[in-house]
């Protein structure tokens, strides 16, 4: 599978990591862990990737921890008020990301079934006001929103409806107190671990859910919100969040996030 000439590489968050070229299909080993960098935006320093918690395919874990590791080292709001979790994927589990550690191309381009990652807003209202937290990819980390979509979602690339990705986005206080994941999507049908787990607990909800990670992998076209205040209102009170698609990236991270 080609786009815009680059060796695409098809990697499933549940471990399958097939790769399409001149070659045929093969397979690649799992991303390298993340190596020590301590970066800046916005005049700020930020710790590197080996101060987070990181398991190689086990991104909404990730990011639940990192959630959790930016208010314990005061980089986010005592009870994450400020921060957002986005799920990426589409009816059909393949969306394009470029600038990916697991990428084996040189503009880093990989077609995840879904992936996670964090955004932060910070100071001024504005799409350039938010900083992305994404421990997979090989951009600037963070890096702020108006540059990450630039550089890794690339929406003005010409994509067919097969790619084109949708974004769930849930309050991280929300995501917190209710996300689970029993790693059940990780086994093959003999019950082995595709790739390893992480070392913790399996993440149980408050409320006792021992497993809800479908229900906010699954994205349909037909349930994307358009509508701006059912989107503010949505944002905060929904368990699973608000589905939006590119058209409403900057509009969603310049107003609705302040609303």
């Amino acid at each position: 599978m080609d786009l815009g000439g680059s060796n695409a590489i098809l990697f499933s968050m549940a471990g399958r990591t097939d790769v399409e070229d001149d070659q045929g299909t093969a397979f690649a080993p799992a991303p390298a862990p993340p190596t020590e960098v301590t970066s800046t935006s916005g005049g700020n320093s930020y710790p590197g990737f080996s101060c987070f918690t990181h398991t190689p395919f086990y991104c909404e874990e990730n990011v639940y921890m990192l959630c959790k590791k930016l208010s314990a080292l005061g980089l986010a709001d005592p009870v994450v008020l400020d921060l957002f979790v986005v799920f990426i994927s589409n009816d059909h589990r393949m969306t394009p990301l470029w600038h990916q550690k697991a990428s084996k191309s040189p503009d880093g381009l990989v077609i995840w079934d879904y992936h996670v990652l964090c955004i932060q807003k910070k100071g001024e209202q504005g799409f350039a006001h938010c900083l992305t937290w994404d421990l997979d990819s090989s951009l600037p980390f963070p890096l702020g929103l108006d540059k990450y979509v630039s550089e890794a979602i690339r929406p003005m690339f010409p994509l067919t409806s097969t790619y084109r990705r949708l974004f769930r986005v849930i309050h991280a206080p929300i995501f917190l107190n209710y996300f689970a994941s029993n790693r059940a999507h990780m086994k093959d049908p003999l019950g082995n671990w595709i790739s390893p787990p992480p070392s913790y607990e399996p993440i149980i909800a408050q409320d006792g859910c021992q497993n809800n990670l479908q229900e906010y992998i699954g994205m349909h076209a037909v349930d994307v919100v358009t509508d701006i205040k059912a989107l503010s209102e949505g944002l905060y009170s929904n368990k699973f969040g608000v589905l939006i698609d590119e058209a409403m990236l900057e509009t969603f991270f310049s107003f609705v996030l302040w609303q």
